[in-house]
């Protein structure tokens, strides 16, 4: 299996001095766009680099919370968990992880856009696969904080310059950030040559950047009056997926899991691994030592296996997990497990449930929680093509039906789905989005798109009329260093 190797370009380093009364912003190291933009190892080099910058929104959780954790998808555990998020308490100063983390990846995809044109390449495709991950990476996280922060500032050339002029700038119109996006969606596209897919699948390809394409077309569709043009456009781009080399597995859970990396229904996932820095957030909601009590039933025991070492700082919150059939294989064994005890009376009693998606591998007595972290898969085609048809009054019964058929396997045909009205249909395609994607960082968008934030978030049930809750406040820090930034209305 292809191991994705780190090699991180240094570009510029920079000092403060507190002996000054002004900050020394001057580069200081030797190693610049002069020196280290020169062969193709370089491209490559900084490359991984830039994905080693997107693996970090995942090893601190922040792709989680931004995307489930305002939704009704997450509840307390035993730890000291971060409730700021699903109770809906944000503020300035409570803000959540902030921005820099997705600007920090957009730096390191305009180095390659700015650079690597000029290197000379043996062959031009390798650098136009290149070039097509960097502008594809770019549009991601402008979508991210686009979708999170609404007006962004835009940033489409190397920051090599440290004067305030050239780092102070301000936000720009969410349309022209879209626009932004499907510039480079268009680029990437015409850059990848081929519907092929690399191996392991934690690189950008044709049919992952169509995925993004159809989630952003659909986004503007619904949210910024994009209409039938929009709806069409994202429709097209998933019918160019459907062509690769993607598929359903049967075993839902099998996903996941750590020696199924890079599986068929995969088409772009977060590379972990063993040795290399960084775990996915499934270490944080795993059974922990000091969380597990000693009268545990056997299977409990079983099921828990080798425990994590920190863990207990969220579970699925009882409303979505009483969501899941019994006969629902995404349920209980998959998405989460239930924990029992066993009393002094000898009756078996609910103690408990904690996450199980990313549950990782065992090493030397240790879990390690290095799954890869999955951004899209077949499923997401299936269920947007579902929701795209729908708005445009076609049926969307084929797709729903063979996300169903997975799900329950011999009980299929208890929870066939049959064509209904456009209003029924969306309730029926938002849920089964609930029980396909929860702990993936996809229902907060979900719940928006669809306008149901505000009904099925209870901490957002008595608060319809506070519609700046749509997105995330801006942090104090990010405000104190950027003066041409306001706070967004409402906080």
């Amino acid at each position: 299996m292809k191991t994705l190797r780190i090699f991180i370009p240094i570009i510029i380093l920079f000092t403060i001095s507190s002996c000054d009364e002004e900050l020394n912003l001057e580069p200081i190291s030797n190693i610049s766009d002069a020196t280290f933009w020169k062969t193709p190892d370089d491209a490559t080099g900084a490359l991984y680099g830039m994905y080693d910058r997107l693996r970090v929104l995942a090893d601190n959780s922040s792709l989680l919370y931004w995307g489930d954790g305002r939704s009704e998808i997450m509840g307390w555990s035993f730890g000291t968990g971060p409730n700021i998020y699903w109770e809906n308490l944000l503020d300035a100063n409570n803000s959540g992880a902030g921005w820099n983390g997705l600007y920090t990846l957009i730096h390191h995809a305009n180095l390659i856009i700015n650079y690597v044109p000029e290197i000379e390449f043996i062959n031009e495709n390798d650098k136009n696969k290149i070039l097509a991950q960097a502008y594809a990476m770019r549009a991601f996280s402008y979508y991210w904080i686009t979708r999170l922060w609404g007006e962004s500032v835009i940033i489409t050339e190397p920051t090599t310059d440290f004067s305030p002029a050239s780092i102070q700038k301000e936000r720009r119109p969410i349309e022209e950030v879209f626009t932004l996006i499907k510039s480079d969606i268009d680029e990437a596209l015409i850059l990848f040559k081929d519907n092929s897919i690399p191996e392991g699948r934690f690189e950008w390809s044709k049919p992952s950047v169509n995925t993004l394409k159809a989630d952003v077309y659909l986004w503007t569709a619904k949210k910024l009056n994009g209409g039938e043009a929009d709806l069409n456009s994202a429709l097209t781009a998933l019918n160019e997926v459907e062509s690769a080399n993607v598929e359903l597995l049967e075993d839902y859970n099998s996903i996941f899991n750590y020696d199924n990396k890079g599986n068929s229904e995969i088409l772009f996932a977060i590379r972990f691994q063993e040795f290399e820095p960084g775990e996915n957030w499934g270490r944080e909601s795993y059974m922990a030592n000091g969380y597990v009590p000693s009268n545990l039933t056997q299977e409990s025991a079983e099921a828990i296996g080798t425990m994590g070492t920190v863990g207990g700082n969220y579970t699925i919150s009882e409303l979505v997990r009483s969501q899941f059939s019994e006969l629902d294989q995404r349920g209980n064994g998959a998405t989460f497990k239930d924990v029992y005890t066993i009393e002094d009376s000898g009756e078996v009693q609910y103690y408990t449930t904690f996450c199980s998606k990313y549950d990782g591998t065992i090493t030397g007595g240790v879990r390690l929680f290095v799954d890869d972290v999955v951004i899209y898969r077949y499923a997401d085609v299936l269920l947007l093509k579902a929701e795209i048809k729908n708005a445009l009054g076609e049926d969307p019964s084929l797709e729903i039906n063979q996300i169903r058929e997975r799900a329950y396997g011999e009980n299929f045909e208890q929870f066939r789905f049959e064509n209904g009205t456009r209003e029924y249909n969306d309730e029926i395609i938002l849920q089964e989005r609930l029980l396909e994607f929860s702990f993936e960082g996809k229902r907060w968008f979900d719940l928006l798109r669809f306008d149901k934030a505000f009904e099925l978030v209870p901490s957002l049930q008595d608060r319809s009329s506070d519609k700046y809750l749509e997105l995330f406040p801006i942090s104090e820090s990010i405000l104190a260093l950027e003066p041409k930034i306001s706070q967004n209305q409402g906080y």
